[in-house]
């Protein structure tokens, strides 16, 4: 007969696994009628009775067959003769929760007790690191972010400049219309900024780049400055002013809101390039 350790890990690797192919009735089985559960979102009191934890699931089925994981990664487990606790760490969320965060991980305890020769759980209690959410760390994703951008223009990668942008993105950018709309507008303006610099090189950077994050909204801005250096000619640099808003969408930072715009001669109404900060 398998040990009381041997029947709680198979116990709970089943529910994983019921979990993962969104199977309720796998969820519910061997759970108390009077269990509790710590949730990740709230009610703060917790989720009470197996009837209200039935309805918890359905919600998150439909979350993760947009491509979700959930998969143990490590499971421990005490157990004596009629009490009982387990703790596991789990790969949850979609794909780009870990390209943004790759060591994040689902935190679950369960309370175990026997009852008429079969273990059952009691209690559930599941959590995030709150590091996950802190301003600190949303920053550095979005500032990664900018480098890949600066990154992708040296190597004049246009994939790599449009990774980030939103499809619904809005952009006013230095030269007419008065707004561009859609990934693929904003796509061509960088196209035919990659291919103004000819054979040469061209590099692009925010030096003084500042980013105010807030939950899932963020927003960055500072003075761009564009060097180009044509083969044959001269290098040429010039700094204009930009604001980018971006929105955490699916656990992926991206951008929905560039403005871009160069100082102007107020006695000519022309747009002056050659200024210096």
């Amino acid at each position: 007969m398998p040990s009381n350790e041997e029947q709680i890990r198979a116990l709970v690797e089943r529910w994983a696994a019921a979990v993962h192919d969104g199977n309720l009735a796998g969820v519910l089985a061997d759970h108390a009628e009077d269990m509790v559960m710590f949730d990740v979102p709230p009610p703060y009191e917790g989720v009470r009775g197996l009837d209200a934890y039935r309805e918890i699931w359905p919600p998150f089925f439909r979350w993760q067959a947009q491509g979700a994981s959930f998969e143990v990664e490590s499971l421990d487990v005490e157990a004596g003769e009629d009490v009982a606790f387990a703790y596991a760490l789990l790969r949850c969320g979609m794909p780009a929760d870990f390209a943004a965060d790759p060591e994040n991980r689902l935190r679950v305890t369960f309370g175990l007790r026997r009852r008429e020769g079969r273990w059952i759980v009691a209690h559930e209690h599941h959590s995030f690191p709150l590091a996950r959410t802190e301003p600190d760390v949303a920053e550095a994703e979005v500032r990664r972010l900018h480098q890949r951008w600066f990154e992708g223009t040296a190597a004049k990668d246009l994939d790599a400049l449009m990774d980030a942008v939103a499809d619904d993105v809005v952009s006013y950018e230095h030269d007419q219309p008065l707004r561009y709309v859609g990934v693929n507008a904003v796509r061509e303006v960088c196209a035919a900024g990659l291919e103004a610099s000819g054979d040469g090189s061209v590099a692009w950077d925010v030096p003084d780049l500042t980013i105010v994050v807030d939950g899932d909204l963020a927003v960055a801005w500072g003075l761009n400055r564009v060097s180009v250096r044509p083969s044959g000619g001269p290098p040429i640099e010039s700094w204009s002013r930009g604001t980018r808003v971006f929105q955490r969408r699916d656990g992926a930072w991206l951008m929905t809101h560039q403005h871009l715009s160069y100082p102007y001669d107020p006695s000519t109404g022309a747009a002056r390039t050659d200024l210096r900060p």
